[in-house]
């Protein structure tokens, strides 16, 4: 099978970067070792929210203020660009950062008082969630539908894609799988979760680490429109458009077995997200689902985006910011393979 460019990895960056390719008239090939969004593509929170993995006062510190602030921009550009691509599954209602004690409660002013300073939407917030801040312009989405939208969108433009198709060896001229191999001119791995494993080179710099959530039957107990982090963004929860809750969390207080490529959900951070459900907001309803995805971690927060072999463009670690910031580095690498360049390359990674 011969190609333009070969996109290994078929969750949001992927089908970002194939649909980026498409609009400059590649011919495109996708792959992936499971199905469209079988990975944290598909299994995560639904979160749509602005900015980096940090806080932005925490960007400004780490990053400089000038490119924070450009990150932040990208971001929320991306956000109405990913809202009207799929309208159907996003709503953007905005999110909540609910602090847990005092000590988050001032970190909240601090975030706050940077946000006006540099004239980005926020404000205080205290409500029934509890108090913190509101940022309007963020929002939730249904992962897999989304995903499965633009997967039809670029079948019905001309790409081929493959499910079931890991990819055994890669260069920059050729993708091998179990059932044949993918001649190309350019390959682009856009992967998270196991990132490191796809391309061992990257071993240190991404590590992968489970996300697990719990979904309950619907309810009336509780009520929402938020997209809400806690406690520093450990917890985050949103409530379905049927009235259920999809919670997630806990990773930190599962310790060092959380950092591992196996998506199965496991005690104790099980109990304990089914704890925070009964205790902290007060839901009965019966649990329906519970699940776990693989994502990757950076010891920046800010992700790969680099050619790591000649000819070939890695994108992943996204520190659990990648339904926004993926796409943004799909598109980016789209724009790297077919011009030369990617002026978002560098608002992204530095």
């Amino acid at each position: 099978m011969h190609c333009d460019t070969c996109v290994v990895g078929l969750g949001g960056s992927g089908l970002a970067a194939i649909g980026g390719l498409l609009e400059r008239g590649q011919r495109v090939v996708g792959l992936d070792a499971g199905r469209v969004a079988g990975g944290a593509a598909g299994r995560n929170g639904g979160f749509l929210l602005a900015g980096p993995a940090d806080f932005h006062h925490d960007a400004v510190r780490t990053a400089g203020h000038d490119r924070a602030l450009a990150l932040y921009h990208r971001t929320l550009a991306e956000l109405e660009r990913m809202t009207a691509e799929t309208p159907d599954a996003i709503r953007r209602d905005g999110s909540l950062r609910i602090a847990a004690d005092a000590e988050e409660l001032d970190d909240c002013r601090a975030q706050l008082a940077a946000m006006e300073a540099d004239h980005l939407p926020a404000r205080w917030y205290d409500g029934p969630e509890g108090a913190g801040l509101l940022i309007p312009t963020d929002g939730v989405f249904h992962p897999m539908r989304r995903c499965r939208l633009l997967a039809t969108r670029a079948l019905e433009r001309g790409a081929t894609l493959h499910e079931d198709s890991a990819a055994l060896e890669i260069s920059g001229t050729m993708v091998r799988t179990s059932a044949g191999t993918v001649h190309c001119r350019a390959v682009i791995v856009a992967v998270d979760g196991r990132l490191e494993q796809v391309l061992p080179e990257l071993a240190g710099r991404v590590r992968s680490a489970r996300l697990q959530m719990l979904a309950t039957a619907p309810t009336a107990e509780y009520r929402t429109r938020f997209a809400v982090y806690a406690r520093w963004g450990y917890d985050y929860w949103q409530q379905l458009p049927d009235g259920g809750i999809a919670l997630g969390g806990m990773r930190d207080r599962g310790g060092e077995a959380e950092w591992t490529d196996l998506a199965e959900p496991a005690e104790p951070v099980q109990s304990l997200l089914e704890a925070h459900l009964r205790q902290q907001l007060g839901v009965a309803a019966p649990i329906t689902h519970r699940w776990a995805g693989v994502v990757g971690y950076t010891p920046t927060g800010l992700p790969v985006f680099e050619e790591v072999r000649p000819g070939v463009i890695a994108i992943g670690g996204y520190s659990g910011t990648g339904n926004v910031v993926g796409a943004i580095c799909g598109r980016a690498a789209a724009e790297l393979v077919t011009t030369g360049h990617a002026p978002d390359r560098e608002v992204i990674t530095g």
